[in-house]
């Protein structure tokens, strides 16, 4: 058995706990947010009382003490909606549905709003959630509008979509979290039948699978092209540690991305990076606890967590183990969500709401370190939602 192999095994089988605790109360979870996100509900809902703030629309995250809303262009801005979905879902009380619309309805402009590539995180979860829910067809609109407007940012050139907008350091730059857009694309293409949606999806995740990964099969974050020539001329990051490191969160995107995308296509291209993915988190994560922010961080284990890297990367093995057969992937996913559940949620009434404490954001920037963050609760609902569905 070659050594690597066996290191592999090795962590596997330390992430894995037997039948009995690795099994989580997943009603007593989505009980207890619940009444976190009611309590965030009735703090932003005062908020946009106060005159001036009608442009903030969804919670982002809380700066001293206080909860911090953003405008509906954050690239933040979908996922409160998104987990009121998710609490609409598992319990169908009246309730969430309307603060679902209720924040949903506020991002409608954005289906417009072409100086982004974070459309899908904006739109699809939450009018995604929406309509997948209620099966309206006014939501159905919205994001079949917002892959065309998504798809203005596509280059033939590069065979990518473009992430940010030119600046000072980068000309054409992709970032691996612009895979996780890809999912309003696919959508598009079933709900009008135009496969030009489906062939730039995909166009995108292969060029990615090229030039994003590495030989261990980390990715870099910043991938920045020639417009004219579609020539990579930088491999960066920008919220990861160097240019060399593996960002914590980054890994999460890749994985969950191309995940989604085999799902979409059942290319086994797709399953085959999921899993070299997967296999490199695996192999890097700190048994029995969440990743640090980067898994190449000079100064772990005196180094920042990052709760929404476990949250994605549990959501997204759990999807993953339905193609894949075996259970490490499971069991990784279960450790992390009983490890968030046990020791990363806040108590019921504090954190403004938040489901998940010990977020970090962009580090190097020192920005939103050691803080909740909405996504970050978003793919834990997710994560639980899908734990459910396991055998």
């Amino acid at each position: 058995m070659q050594k690597s192999t066996l290191f592999f095994l090795l962590l596997v089988c330390s992430f894995s706990f037997d039948a009995a605790a690795q099994k989580l109360n997943v009603k007593q979870q989505f009980t207890a947010a619940g009444r976190q996100l009611g309590y965030m509900l009735e703090l932003a809902d005062s908020a946009r009382l106060v005159p001036g703030t009608a442009h903030l629309v969804a919670p982002r995250t809380q700066e001293n003490g206080n909860l911090k809303l953003v405008r509906g262009s954050d690239w933040t801005s979908g996922f409160f909606a998104g987990a009121l979905w998710l609490l609409y879902e598992n319990t169908g009380k009246q309730q969430w549905l309307t603060a679902a619309k209720k924040y949903t309805a506020l991002l409608d402009d954005q289906k417009y709003n072409g100086g982004t590539h974070d459309l899908g995180f904006m739109i699809y979860c939450s009018f995604g959630n929406g309509y997948r829910l209620t099966a309206d067809t006014a939501y159905r609109s919205v994001i079949v509008q917002a892959a065309k407007t998504l798809c203005t940012r596509f280059n033939r050139a590069t065979g990518v979509i473009q992430s940010w907008n030119k600046n000072d350091r980068w000309n054409y730059p992709v970032i691996i979290d612009n895979m996780m857009n890809l999912e309003l694309l696919f959508e598009a293409t079933k709900f009008t039948g135009d496969s030009s949606f489906y062939k730039i999806a995909v166009t995108h995740a292969n060029t990615t699978i090229k030039n994003h990964f590495r030989p261990d099969n980390s990715s870099f974050h910043v991938v920045d092209y020639d417009p004219q020539t579609g020539a990579v001329k930088q491999k960066n990051t920008a919220q990861g540690y160097s240019d060399a490191s593996a960002w914590a969160r980054g890994q999460a995107w890749g994985l969950y991305g191309y995940t989604m995308c085999y799902r979409e296509t059942k290319d086994p291209v797709y399953l085959q990076q999921a899993k070299l993915i997967a296999d490199y988190i695996l192999s890097r994560l700190p048994a029995g606890e969440v990743p640090f922010w980067d898994y190449d961080a000079p100064g772990i284990p005196n180094e920042p967590r990052d709760a929404s890297a476990a949250a994605i990367t549990a959501s997204a093995l759990y999807e993953l183990n339905t193609y894949v057969p075996g259970k490490q992937y499971r069991q990784t996913a279960g450790a992390l969500l009983k490890v968030l559940a046990n020791n990363y949620t806040s108590k019921v009434g504090e954190n403004n709401g938040f489901l998940l404490l010990h977020s970090t954001g962009h580090k190097p920037a020192k920005s939103e370190i050691d803080v909740p963050i909405i996504y970050a609760d978003y793919y834990f609902l997710e994560a639980l939602m899908r734990s459910k569905k396991m055998k």
